[in-house]
């Protein structure tokens, strides 16, 4: 058992779950919500944002799995009706997450191709992209559904809208059943974004 490795990851995952979250609630207050400000969710205080399960429990179990690492946070509370644009404004407020993990991945995989091939750098990329493919999962209350919502049409929005309550089941119920099937997903898009990272630095191997 690696438990450098662990500390490692856990403390990459923290990192990133903050400044993931921390987005969500800048943005919605940059269009003119306060909720999450109020409820003290504009900090870097990895507390505010933690969840047991998905921000240390299932990343810690994957990592010991050997599987590609993703998770999550308690989601910032946002008022849609306070924002300006409504629906595209939630839009926004989603994409901010997961566009914070691509640019992390992004800083992660420069320092890993030009730096040196620093080991760690190249987990902090993974993990990262791990974070950003999973919660644009189009399923609620991941980030993903947040954004289908605002471009799809009445009767998908109101389906949407009825998996509110149980969706995060459905989600702990995917990853506990559907495990292969994640890591499938999971490992394919790492693969299709890193191939992106490398094309636009310049190519070849890494």
């Amino acid at each position: 058992m690696n438990i450098t490795g662990a500390v490692i990851t856990l403390v990459i995952i923290l990192f990133s779950m903050v400044l993931h979250e921390l987005s969500h609630g800048v943005m919605a207050y940059w269009l003119g919500d306060v909720t999450a400000k109020e409820d003290g969710r504009l900090t870097l205080n990895p507390l505010k944002h933690l969840d047991p399960f998905m921000s240390v429990l299932l990343p810690m179990m994957l990592y010991f799995m050997n599987a590609p690492v993703f998770g999550g946070a308690k989601p910032v509370p946002v008022n849609p009706r306070n924002l300006k644009g409504k629906e595209w404004g939630m839009a926004l407020v989603a994409l901010a997450g997961p566009l914070m993990n691509f640019i992390l991945a992004f800083i992660g995989f420069l320092i890993f191709r030009f730096g040196g091939y620093n080991d760690i750098a190249l987990k902090f990329t993974h993990i990262n992209l791990g974070f950003m493919i999973f919660n644009l999962l189009p399923i609620p209350p991941l980030d993903g559904s947040r954004i289908l919502y605002a471009i799809s049409p009445d009767g998908v929005r109101e389906f949407l809208t009825s998996m509110e309550t149980f969706g995060i089941m459905l989600v702990y119920l995917l990853i506990l059943v559907g495990g292969n099937f994640f890591s499938y997903i999971m490992i394919g898009g790492i693969n299709g974004v890193l191939d992106f990272f490398i094309i636009i630095t310049g190519g070849g191997m890494v």
